[in-house]
């Protein structure tokens, strides 16, 4: 866990900590300058048929759901909206996701979850058969990946250098150790890094956890090695997403609402889609969202509390 005094320490941590990694986001430029702001998404969800939710920070805070945003997704399918989770949640297979979400007191069908786990499996099954080797808790075995040739990273530093490439999908169990390992292995000899899961932090119940991203990043500045990013802000997971519906949606009809101007913002703009900013539960809960914004030049379409 990222351990800061307050709460507004840790938003300014996080927005710096992208803002670092900038240049190996993508690009994009936004045509709003200058956000609206509502007290809520029923305010602002009028024009838009698919309204695509991040969910950490937007719909729950680690195993906790956010108080009336299971309410706000049945109302929003009363009005006739269309609505999908994209997540970088990547280090657990989908079943359990769907548990969580039912568990939580949301009705979300398998097809309206997209996450950066299936969008690395996508990538996978279209890649050069590897031996990879897995940033992931084993705990769930090797549910989903089945047609790969996997090992799960630990201590050993000779399996670092066994394996032909390294998945970066799920930071649970992960250590500053390991990550020295995989820095060294990859200084003795580079090789693909794709990163399941491009978040550099989660919010949980008591602090921010750390992620693939931020091990993926950490990585990178150590090496130069350049990790294949997978999941918001890259445009992949947003395909799948979109690719599950029959009737192609005209973006300006797609709202993306998210907690992260880096990930879910960024990548709503990427795709061409609108944007709202949560502010109120996320990593950017405690800061002035509008300095942030004018800090990063990534511009939400709507500053929102809540969902």
């Amino acid at each position: 866990m990222i351990d800061l005094p307050d709460i507004q320490s840790r938003a300014e941590w996080v927005f710096q900590t992208y803002e670092a990694v900038r240049p190996r986001l993508p690009q994009v430029t936004f045509d709003t300058t200058t956000p609206q702001t509502a007290p809520s998404l029923e305010l602002v969800a009028a024009p838009f048929a698919l309204i695509l939710f991040d969910a950490y920070g937007v719909l729950n805070l680690g195993e906790t759901a956010i108080a009336g945003a299971a309410q706000r997704i049945a109302a929003l399918r009363a009005a006739g909206k269309s609505v999908m989770v994209v997540s970088n949640s990547a280090g657990y297979p989908k079943s359990v996701m769907m548990d969580r979400y039912a568990r939580l007191g949301f009705d979300f069908t398998p097809e309206e979850v997209v996450t950066s786990r299936e969008a690395l499996l996508q990538y996978l099954s279209t890649s050069p058969p590897r031996h990879w080797g897995v940033m992931l808790n084993p705990a769930y075995g090797t549910v989903e990946f089945e047609n790969q040739h996997i090992s799960f990273l630990a201590d050993d530093p000779a399996l670092y250098d066994q394996v032909e490439g390294f998945l970066l999908v799920g930071s649970d169990g992960w250590t500053d150790h390991r990550q020295s390992l995989l820095i060294d292995a990859i200084g003795r000899h580079n090789r693909p890094v794709i990163v399941g899961n491009p978040d550099i932090v989660a919010p949980r119940e008591n602090g921010l956890s750390r992620e693939p991203g931020y091990f993926a990043h950490g990585l990178a500045d150590a090496t130069g090695v350049a990790p294949v990013f997978l999941g918001k802000p890259f445009d992949s997971v947003f395909e799948l997403a979109l690719a599950r519906h029959s009737i192609p949606f005209d973006p300006a009809r797609v709202l993306m609402v998210g907690d992260t101007l880096h990930t879910d913002i960024l990548g709503g703009g990427l795709i061409g889609a609108s944007t709202a900013l949560v502010t109120g539960f996320g990593v950017h809960a405690g800061a002035d969202p509008q300095a942030l914004i004018a800090r990063s030049g990534i511009v939400p379409d709507f500053i929102i509390p809540q969902i």
